[in-house]
């Protein structure tokens, strides 16, 4: 086994880490919450020999790797293309990754970043439909066979398809739309989790009614407004009459559109909803191909239909 400068000899043992050699590390590494890349690579490295992960270490390894790379990033929160890039190498072992702390810190980072590259979303679905279909990867024990998806695999994609630091918070793509098809296939008549059923209905529903969720700042939308905070110079003031100077009908127009102390017309905003979830002749031939690819509609798919029928349907 290799020397480590923080983690004290014969911490690993048969690729096993104990309790009070993670909690010694952490007194090491992270007396000031502060962790730099010397110190990650080492972490990466202990990772390496520790085969056979407790939370303890899984929930130390996440903490601290994620720290560094949250720290780094600029506009905070944003990973860039050249830390995804790092990040995939220092994982990936032949295109694989071979350890459940790996795929949890890459979970972790979607959910706390505000954006991550695409690649990156894309490369973590790629892991877990692997090992899904072939009984092989960072998801799988031992009795779990090939073609059956489990509880734990079901809660990983829901963290990852709704993670906000992916393709966009809370929205189904069309490529996680496509995966959840493809594992639907692989995994038919098998003893699924329970949640499975959910899981796919809900998220083909998602895709196919379009629905957006809310925005998050691009990272050049969150650089300019450090910017702004940044230069407070002027004031909010002035801030405000440039605005005017510049776009002279944008804000006063806003501000009339209710008008203060106006009551605005009533809007039906139960329907304007329906009308944007409503699945468009584009969306629903997606759905006829892929439901009609096999000759037949198994029960997921019956589902999966149904449950756009009740949502599309009118209510009294």
């Amino acid at each position: 086994m290799m020397q480590f400068r923080f983690l004290p000899d014969g911490a690993v043992v048969d690729g096993a880490i104990s309790e009070d050699a993670v909690l010694a590390l952490r007194r090491r590494i992270w007396p000031d919450g502060v962790v730099d890349i010397t110190e990650v690579e080492e972490i990466l490295a202990i990772n390496d020999e520790v085969r056979a992960p407790g939370r303890a270490w899984i929930d130390f390894f996440v903490e601290a790797v994620s720290e560094f790379l949250i720290t780094t990033s600029h506009p905070r929160g944003h990973l860039s293309e050249t830390q995804a890039d790092w990040l995939i190498v220092r994982m990936d072992r032949d295109g694989r990754l071979d350890s459940p702390a790996k795929l949890e810190l890459l979970v972790h980072l979607l959910e706390k970043c505000d954006s991550t590259p695409e690649r990156m979303k894309s490369y973590i679905l790629v892991q877990i439909e692997r090992a899904v279909v072939f009984g092989a990867g960072p998801t799988r024990g031992e009795a779990d066979p090939a073609g059956q998806i489990t509880a734990a695999e079901c809660a990983l994609l829901r963290r990852v398809i709704f993670a906000p630091g992916g393709f966009g918070p809370a929205r189904v793509s069309a490529e996680e739309a496509e995966m959840l098809f493809r594992v639907k296939d692989a995994t038919l008549g098998s003893d699924n989790a329970p949640e499975w059923k959910t899981l796919f209905v809900q998220g083909v529903a998602n895709y196919l009614q379009g629905w957006q969720g809310l925005a998050m700042p691009t990272p050049e939308q969150e650089a300019a407004h450090e910017r702004f905070l940044a230069s407070r110079d002027e004031g909010i003031g002035g801030f405000l009459m440039r605005m005017v100077r510049t776009t002279p009908n944008g804000l006063m127009s806003s501000l009339r559109t209710g008008g203060f102390g106006r009551r605005a017309p009533q809007r039906d905003h139960v329907a304007e909803e329906r009308a944007d979830f409503a699945v468009t002749p584009a969306e629903q031939h997606w759905l006829d191909a892929h439901v009609e690819a096999d000759g037949k509609v198994d029960e997921l798919e019956a589902a999966l239909i149904a449950f756009l029928h009740e949502e599309q349907a009118p209510r009294g």
